[in-house]
């Protein structure tokens, strides 16, 4: 790569011993059809280029006033579709009852999860109350256990404690 950022270009010795093949076509025997072809794909170049700036002016301008439009034809559709089933009373009370109708499913569906919610919660309380309950009643009973077991201990150790003295006051007297 030279300095400035551009490659060279290496020439190919050319190998003068070996026969041309004078069957394929060369560069200078290509189709005239083809070369039309390159030629206008040139000055279709040229012509973008030149009228480059112009077009993507006019491409812009156009854009600005087709958005806007597009959108409000877009809303009067929406709004047509809206009134539409109403113009008429047949139409219109169809419409009323279509409506009746999803509001009363959806209010259904709500309902079924609602319960089916507060049905789960209940449960879960239950079991938490029973566990808590159990917990309590299994404490309790080991509290119960460990009092009676050091109460025995203290009483039996009180019994030796007394017999004991008792024979030193009975060895005193």
């Amino acid at each position: 790569m030279a300095t400035n950022g551009t490659t060279t270009q290496r020439s190919r010795p050319t190998d003068r011993s070996r026969p041309t093949d004078r069957s394929r076509p060369t560069d200078r025997s290509r189709p005239t059809a083809a070369t039309r072809a390159d030629a206008e794909k040139i000055r279709e170049g040229f012509t973008k280029v030149r009228n480059g700036g112009a077009s993507y002016a006019r491409h812009t301008a156009e854009r600005s006033v087709d958005v806007p439009v597009g959108v409000a034809l877009t809303f009067a559709d929406r709004v047509n579709e809206l009134v539409e089933p109403f113009t008429r009373p047949v139409t219109a009370n169809r419409e009323l009852r279509s409506l009746r109708t999803r509001v009363q499913r959806e209010l259904n569906r709500f309902e079924r999860r609602g319960a089916s919610a507060r049905r789960k919660a209940r449960t879960r309380a239950r079991r938490t109350r029973n566990q808590v309950q159990r917990d309590l009643r299994q404490g309790r009973r080991r509290a119960r256990t460990t009092l009676k077991r050091n109460r025995a201990k203290a009483e039996d150790g009180f019994k030796r404690a007394q017999t004991t003295v008792q024979e030193r006051v009975s060895a005193l007297v």
